[in-house]
């Protein structure tokens, strides 16, 4: 037994001075290797506190959320574009956008620390759970939200960017506390959702005109029954935190299907409006129908049946909505063309300079156009006959 612990001692030994060897041999001293070792635990620490850090900005900021503010927005400059895509301009006003949206969404969870600790679904975000503190989630929410508005004003114009900080406001200082005040914080936050595509379409165009209200509309009417579902599906968390919800004064439910059904129903004209106002073409017209009658019927079944998987099942068809609708109408988007415009503007100094001339000219090109494809009229005098109590668009 003697014999054979010595043999083992013996041989290890041996290894070690061999190992010792071979690294005197590389050029490695002892006092080298030590501080190797110190080198690879310093890099491991600063890239897991990098990691640390990165995974609470990117939960501070709910960063999936603001991506889907970022491509509303992206939508709205696209539309608001007139004819080619500024690409430049388009990537800065969305990395504007998204900095706006973390620091708004931050600052949203700044506030509610003490209510997110009580609810399950948030309770593992970064400040309630611990990961990260308060000061630290201020400062974060202050860079980027003036970087972003700061961003958006320098590369854009002032009225995007004066969108950008109203919106930011009205989330965190408005709609923020009132979620624990009133139910109307719904509402108020379907105002703060439809903002971001007015902001890209300002950005795009420099202005804001009735065209650009179209995506806003229905960003805002989604926006209700998207969260009716939500609310009643979650409403036993929402108590919890300590949220005055919709829901939570509807024990049976019908007031919120009903505001779900009404806001899905009001979702239905604005494919007629994109049209009719130049816009979108007519198929964008009847996919927006079909589209706005299936989230109907599903807010409709709700209605009838108010249980949760009714409510989950119209919460779904508002998730496939949205990216349906915005694709739908830059697939089928129009641009203005200014050339014709400048035809328009020619063609009515001739009429007025010769006007025997300028009849029979009238008179052969109503002829060749009744040959060919008709033509819709411009933006501003198109027909609002079905909806007459909205104003005529100007271009």
């Amino acid at each position: 037994m003697f014999r054979r612990s010595f043999v083992k001692s013996f041989c290890s030994k041996i290894a070690n001075y061999q190992k010792f060897n071979h690294h005197q041999h590389r050029g490695y001293s002892t006092s080298d290797l030590s501080v190797s070792s110190a080198s690879n635990k310093t890099t491991t620490d600063l890239v897991s506190l990098t990691r640390h850090y990165a995974t609470c900005y990117w939960q501070l900021s709910k960063a999936r959320l603001s991506m889907l503010v970022v491509a509303t927005s992206g939508t709205g400059f696209v539309l608001g574009s007139n004819g080619a895509v500024d690409l430049s301009a388009l990537s800065l006003t969305c990395i504007g956008t998204m900095m706006v949206a973390s620091s708004a969404n931050s600052l949203n969870q700044v506030f509610e620390i003490k209510n997110d600790a009580k609810m399950k679904r948030t309770v593992q975000r970064p400040l309630p759970s611990g990961r990260i503190s308060k000061p630290h989630a201020l400062a974060w929410a202050s860079s980027v939200g003036l970087g972003g508005t700061a961003l958006l004003a320098t590369q854009t114009n002032m009225l995007a960017a004066g969108l950008a900080a109203s919106n930011l406001v009205l989330y965190a200082f408005v709609y923020t506390p009132l979620k624990q005040i009133h139910p109307v914080n719904t509402w108020v936050g379907a105002v703060v959702g439809a903002i971001p595509p007015l902001l890209g379409w300002a950005a795009a165009s420099g202005d804001i005109s009735l065209n650009g209200l179209i995506l806003p509309a229905a960003l805002y009417f989604w926006q209700l029954p998207h969260f009716m579902a939500l609310a009643y599906m979650c409403r036993d968390d929402y108590a919890a935190g300590g949220f005055k919800m919709f829901s939570l004064a509807d024990a049976s439910g019908r007031r919120t299907s009903l505001v779900a059904l009404r806001n899905s129903i009001y979702l239905i004209p604005l494919g007629f409006l994109a049209y009719d106002w130049g816009l979108a073409s007519e198929w964008f017209c009847l996919e927006s129908t079909i589209l706005t009658l299936a989230i109907s019927a599903t807010a409709f079944s709700f209605y009838r049946d108010r249980t949760r998987e009714k409510a989950r099942r119209m919460f779904h068809a508002s998730l496939l909505y949205l990216p349906v609708f915005m694709s739908g109408l830059l697939v089928h988007r129009r641009s203005d063309n200014p050339q014709l415009v400048e035809d328009a503007a020619a063609s009515f100094v001739k009429s007025n300079a010769y006007p025997s001339k300028s009849l029979e000219v009238e008179d052969k090109n109503n002829k060749q156009k009744s040959r060919g494809k008709k033509t819709r009229p411009p933006v501003a005098y198109a027909s609002v006959a079905p909806f007459p109590f909205l104003p005529v668009p100007y271009v």
